[in-house]
């Protein structure tokens, strides 16, 4: 499976990055939602990992995009202040395959999610 990570803090997403890989994923990652965009459409992951709040595009924003070429890919969306961000990723569930991480996680937790494929 092809994911790509998409968070502002470069010490975490290089760290999943490596998680990943030794679960045998293969993984790019981006430093925002703009450069997540053009990896996305580079890479043409099956998962994008984003952090919500990033300079650019959100996470949101940026799903919104990928989203014009492909509704159905998988989204895990992570942060560190959930509560701010409710009611859109109530509706993101509804409408998509969705999960959600709160930082800190796991790597249980990670994996956990994406194993509900």
């Amino acid at each position: 499976m092809k994911v790509l990570i998409v968070d502002d803090n470069q010490d975490l997403a290089s760290l999943i990055k490596v998680m990943l890989e030794d679960e045998g994923y293969e993984v790019r990652s981006a430093k925002d939602g703009q450069d997540g965009y053009s990896t996305y459409l580079l890479f043409h992951p099956d998962l994008v990992l984003t952090d919500i709040q990033m300079p650019e595009k959100n996470g949101l924003e940026l799903m919104e995009y990928i989203r014009s070429h492909n509704p159905a890919v998988r989204t895990i969306y992570m942060s560190g202040d959930l509560s701010r961000y409710c009611l859109p990723l109530e509706e993101e569930k509804k409408k998509y395959h969705v999960g959600v991480l709160e930082k800190p996680f796991s790597r249980e937790e990670l994996m956990s999610l994406l194993s509900q494929s």
